[in-house]
């Protein structure tokens, strides 16, 4: 009888097509998003896979921060939970653990943007109101 060990190895490549230029990409922040804010197939990718029970949280995906909690949820321009102001974007893909509803991640708070390109349906930059606690996003 003999043994042979088996190994696996997957890569992953994050799609940043979103992002207009390397400006800010060194000087991002780390947050914790609320998963229950966002949407699976849309905002983040679930495993499909057996043997790697991660899902993907997607680069790209514009946030905002739950006053409440302290923790970032989906921007939306109509909410009043403080994810009305736009704390930037996620700017790296994250890997999480099944069943996990708080995710670490990076945020890119300044930098240019496609408009067009953002996860999750393009942003209209009009819809961004800037204040003194807003991402300094140029969109293009």
């Amino acid at each position: 009888m003999s043994i042979q060990p088996v190994s696996r190895s997957s890569t992953y490549t994050a799609n940043r097509d979103w992002l207009a230029s390397l400006h800010g990409t060194d000087q991002t922040e780390t947050i914790t998003l609320d998963l229950t804010k966002f949407t699976s197939g849309t905002h983040y990718a679930p495993s499909t896979d057996s043997t790697q029970p991660y899902s993907r949280f997607l680069s790209g995906v514009p946030v905002g921060r739950i006053t409440a909690s302290g923790l970032y949820g989906l921007w939306n321009k109509a909410n009043t939970d403080g994810t009305q102001v736009l704390a930037g974007f996620v700017f790296a893909e994250t890997f999480f653990a099944p069943g996990q509803t708080k995710v670490p991640a990076a945020l890119l708070w300044h930098g240019s943007v496609f408009a067009a390109k953002v996860t999750g349906g393009a942003i209209v930059p009009a819809d961004v109101v800037p204040s003194s606690s807003s991402a300094q996003i140029r969109f293009v």
